[in-house]
């Protein structure tokens, strides 16, 4: 959108020139109108401001699907600082560890995570400022009216850090900027036929924390003023009736609420107002596509994306004629190549790593932009895939060993780190195995001498519960004597997928 070049722009312009139209309402029934929203936006980033807040500092928002998180993260832009938002179900550790890494000046949270933050912010040894939803604080941040902010006149100046795995293995911030962010507003704007325009009501399902839901919906909501129906958990049954009250009529969501809905009778009644369902964030079977569309008459549009691409970069929206299995062409000013291990195109039909250039991608990890796009504005994915002709991308694999649980990564590293913790554990090893809810689960492999394998696998799950997020705790744990081991003493992990794939196919006991 030309002139604009800060997201909390497109409220303010919103408001303008439909003031009272709903922009976000919440399963619960609380709402905002363009001009609420503009109004709270406003507030919020006078309260920062008069909080000591500046351009440039860190917002950390820890905060579940709800009217409030909207308004922080805009009224953070806003202000010029950087919001930081998490996953509300961080472990206690995981809290600390990024807000010590981020460097958060203020963070707030709400009712349900506001315990976890106090103990994560107890351990720092100078302690940001705590601002909890629904409690006095938070009312005095947005309590004095709104004061008129200078525009941002720089587009490259940080508007969040989202933490991810990226390709080191290790979660990181990436560093996205306002023109990363507008940027890919943007360019999924420019799909024909639209993914979302004025007239719809779209499904906010997708945790607001995620890039997903962060910018491919509430972004996508402000750029094309349509209103966002927040829901703070999902429930396949309840979730239905939602649509159907609101008259949704795109949905975006993650691959395991095709198997949530499997069984959902007078699933497409309950979708009659529904246009589009949008999928993303872990690949989705054709399997489970042509069984949806089958049952309800709805197409289903698979995209790829990545937290350092804000995130969309394919979509089958894209594609002259998508096949089954394709995560689709590349939207208008993105361009995708793939690369052999020597940095050369891959001989024939051969696949490659993929890598990504435009105006959309992030400028490195936090803090000092390491392992950004190079000098030509290409980035490497460290995912796996191959293009047919027409443009259309296949994902084959990844580079890293990636576990992706209901659409979020979690890397085995962090979680093998923390299972070694447990007294007893001489090895462990963690993979992703397939599971009909999530897409993948994580399975650790432990080896631990001597030790009774029941208490062993207790022992881990509730260290685990205390230290992980739920996602990233290992659904199953497998005492074993030995792990398979190269000659160089690396675990063989392919060989564990192995064992994992005679188990789903009811090879293994």
């Amino acid at each position: 959108m030309s002139g604009v070049h800060d997201v909390s722009e497109l409220v303010a312009v919103a408001a303008g020139e439909q003031p009272d139209r709903l922009a976000v309402v919440e399963s619960g029934g609380r709402s905002l109108t363009w001009a609420a929203l503009e109004d709270e936006v406003g507030r919020l980033a006078t309260g920062l401001g008069a909080a000591g807040v500046v351009g440039g500092q860190r917002v950390m928002i820890v905060a579940g699907n709800r009217l409030e998180f909207v308004t922080t993260y805009l009224g953070v832009l806003r202000a010029q600082a950087v919001a930081v938002p998490v996953n509300p179900g961080s472990a206690v550790g995981e809290l600390a560890r990024m807000l010590e890494d981020s460097g958060s000046r203020v963070v707030v949270a709400d009712a349900s995570t506001a315990d976890a933050v106090r103990e994560a912010v107890s351990g720092l040894g100078s302690p940001p400022r705590l601002v909890v939803i629904g409690e006095p604080s938070y009312d005095e941040l947005r309590a004095a009216p709104a004061r008129p902010v200078p525009p941002l006149q720089d587009p490259e100046k940080l508007a969040a850090l989202l933490y991810t795995s990226g390709t080191s293995g290790r979660p990181r911030a990436a560093m996205l900027t306002h023109r990363a962010l507008l940027a890919n507003l943007d360019q999924v704007a420019a799909v024909e036929p639209p993914m979302m325009h004025g007239d719809d009501v779209v499904l906010g399902v997708l945790p607001l924390f995620h890039v997903y839901g962060l910018n491919a919906v509430l972004g996508g909501v402000l750029r094309h003023r349509a209103k966002l129906v927040l829901v703070e958990r999902f429930d396949p049954h309840e979730t239905l009736h939602l649509i159907d009250d609101e008259a949704c009529s795109v949905l975006p969501v993650a691959p395991p609420v095709f198997a949530y809905w499997e069984d959902e009778p007078d699933l497409a009644e309950h979708l009659g107002p529904v246009r589009l369902v949008l999928s993303g964030s872990a690949p989705l079977s054709p399997e489970a596509i042509e069984r949806f569309t089958a049952r309800t008459g709805i197409p289903v549009h698979q995209g790829y994306g990545l937290t350092e691409a804000a995130p969309v970069v394919t979509s089958t929206l894209c594609s002259t004629d998508p096949e089954p299995g394709s995560v689709g062409a590349a939207l208008p000013g993105v361009e995708l190549r793939l690369v052999d291990e020597t940095g050369r195109p891959p001989e024939g039909d051969d696949a490659g790593e993929i890598q990504v250039r435009g105006a959309n991608l992030f400028s490195g990890y936090w803090p000092d932009g390491d392992g950004g796009p190079d000098e030509d504005g290409w980035w490497s994915t460290g995912d796996v895939g191959f293009l047919h002709d027409d443009g259309d991308l296949f994902l084959v694999d990844r580079l890293k060993e990636l576990v992706i649980v209901s659409g979020f990564n979690v890397y085995p590293t962090e979680v093998e780190d923390v299972i070694a913790e447990v007294p007893g554990v001489a090895d462990v090893a963690v993979i992703g195995a397939a599971d009909p809810q999530t897409g993948e689960a994580v399975v650790a492999y432990v080896r631990a001498p001597g030790a009774d394998p029941a208490a062993i696998e207790d022992a881990v799950h509730e260290h685990c519960a205390v230290r992980l997020a739920r996602f990233k705790q290992p659904a199953r744990v497998e005492v074993v004597d030995e792990l398979p081991k190269t000659v160089t003493g690396k675990v063989q992990k392919g060989r564990l997928r192995g064992i994992e794939r005679r188990r789903n196919l009811g090879l293994l006991e």
